[in-house]
């Protein structure tokens, strides 16, 4: 059997040694701290740099975790403790409120579905575990976009694709829209991405208050909304209350 890869052992220190204290080391910092020389540091440096895992501080010259790599991070916990914590309020969510509930996490711009409760009927559904929403046109992507779990400057520099005639496609109304949900506390798309489909959601938070999900129910808008194409005030409820259960469950404060 073959033994460990040398440089691939000296990259995984240089990231651990990252994800300590200030979290900024200089090349000598690095160097000392690992017994390494400069030069072998330096190149460990740069392929890591170069795969988004670690930034440089154009300013200071010192290095710091990339933010792909953290995305992995939350990306771990997103499939993983995310999915399994969730799950009792997920299957409550959608057994009191008689509709799908997605469970959603951000994903190289877009929301992914990674965990579904299909609506407890016995009408033909299938699974969306895996699929990408766009962020702009459904209520779980509107709540990672308005609570930073996702950047939203990307999305303000290009054209925003249009699948309905509701869908927010320009950036003026989906500041609004996000402003709107931030002082709310959720969202609600109705027909945005499809017709006939309406969605409502609300954020998962973990340690520390920051958004790391969202969760929501999605189903037909004469079942979901009143006869002025408001939702009804109960499912928000229904859906607001699992969002802060999966969050205390996940080490949030109350909030």
């Amino acid at each position: 059997m073959a033994g460990p890869v040398q440089s691939i052992e000296r990259a995984a220190a240089i990231l651990r040694l990252l994800a300590q204290g200030s979290g900024r080391l200089s090349l000598g910092e690095v160097a000392a701290s690992l017994g390494l020389a400069k030069g072998t540091a330096h190149g460990i440096l740069r392929t890591l740099q170069s795969v988004d895992f670690v930034e440089q501080d154009k300013a200071t010259g010192k290095y710091q975790l990339g933010a792909a790599l953290l995305h992995l991070g939350t990306s771990y916990l997103d499939i993983n403790e995310l999915r399994s914590r969730s799950t009792n309020w997920t299957d409550a969510l959608a057994a009191r409120s008689g509709e799908a509930v997605r469970l959603g996490v951000p994903l190289e711009g877009k929301v992914l579905i990674v965990h579904h409760v299909f609506r407890p009927d016995d009408t033909f559904q299938t699974l969306d575990v895996g699929s990408l929403l766009p962020l702009h046109a459904s209520a779980l992507g509107k709540i990672l976009l308005a609570y930073g779990a996702t950047p939203v400057e990307p999305l303000m520099e290009t054209e925003l694709e249009s699948y309905t005639r509701h869908t927010l496609d320009s950036p003026q109304r989906l500041s609004r829209a996000l402003a709107e949900i931030r002082d709310t506390g959720w969202a609600f798309a109705a027909q945005e991405m499809m017709m006939g489909e309406a969605d409502i959601a609300a954020p998962i938070r973990g340690q520390g208050g920051l958004v790391v999900g969202a969760v929501g129910i999605s189903g037909a808008v004469d079942r979901l909304c009143d006869s002025k194409g408001r939702p009804h005030g109960s499912l928000v409820g229904l859906t607001r209350d699992a969002a802060r259960a999966i969050s205390r469950d996940l080490g949030a404060a109350r909030w």
